[in-house]
């Protein structure tokens, strides 16, 4: 057994299996929906809060975990002799970072490193899983730390949407350019670079900004995974085609949760890629 502890949080998107398999500790993101918080949850129960944000003009708010939720989740680890590792959200789109360095310091920050993904979602899940691996073959802390800053600079994330609604009501588009954008088909394509989500890029219809998607992907990669909410269907047509443009990499489905998923909306997809 390892005497590395690695920990995420929720927008990791492990399922239960990987959590028990590769014994990984996860810290939930917290989401206010309807009138009740409650922790984000994991892959294979989000069906119920997308179909309920559907029908609902009520839109959600998410935080980042309490300190104290990493506190606990790192004090076990240290109680049973470990070094820990938390691999958490792009600071920039979540407070979760920071929860996370100052649980570290309440507990012991000498055997606590703390790393800024810059990325989310499969990415996220990759590296944390990655990780673990090269705990679990005895490598030390200091040189799962090498691998996690050098995959930062080797991965890419595009995103895009079946409806503007949700980028409205999230406040990324107002309500002109949603009326205009929706009533010209146009697709946004969304980026995660450097830990910021920004859009880079308009297509006219579905099949164009997927074209975009599947063009950014270099053909280096090894890689990709392919985020969806409730579209496995269109999830799996697309990892055909990026199939057969990069036989060589790895592609597989993955999906998006209440955090991330919420300002997309049902249907949305992308690519992660990592080289």
């Amino acid at each position: 057994m390892s005497n590395i502890q690695i920990v995420t949080d929720s927008t990791a998107y492990l399922t239960k299996e990987e959590i028990k398999n590769y014994n990984i500790k996860v810290v939930s993101l917290m989401v206010n929906f309807q009138g009740k918080e409650d922790d984000e949850g994991l892959p294979g129960e989000f069906e119920k809060f997308f179909n309920a944000l559907k029908e609902s003009q009520d839109f959600p708010t998410t935080s980042q975990p309490p300190t104290g939720a990493f506190a606990a989740v790192f004090q076990e680890a240290i109680d049973q002799g470990k070094e820990v590792i938390a691999i958490t959200i792009s600071s920039k789109l979540s407070g979760t970072y920071n929860s996370a360095i100052i649980g570290a310091e309440m507990i012991d920050a000498e055997k606590i490193s703390v790393v800024d993904s810059q990325t989310s979602v499969a990415s996220l899940k990759h590296m944390v899983i990655q990780a673990q691996k090269l705990a679990n073959e005895g490598k030390t802390r200091q040189e799962i730390l090498h691998y996690l800053e050098e995959q930062k600079r080797k991965m890419g994330i595009y995103l895009t949407v079946d409806t503007l609604e949700y980028l409205k009501r999230g406040g990324r588009l107002s309500t002109a350019q949603a009326v205009v954008g929706s009533l010209l088909n146009i697709k946004p394509i969304i980026q995660l670079e450097d830990g910021i989500l920004q859009t880079v890029g308009k297509a006219r219809g579905k099949k164009k900004a997927l074209d975009m998607l599947i063009a950014n992907i270099p053909q280096e990669v090894k890689y990709v995974y392919i985020p969806h909410i409730l579209n496995e269907e269109g999830a799996k047509e697309l990892q055909a085609v990026i199939k057969e443009r990069h036989p060589q990499a790895k592609v597989e489905l993955e999906v998006l949760g209440p955090v991330i998923g919420a300002h997309l909306g049902p249907k949305a997809m992308g690519a992660c890629y990592l080289w």
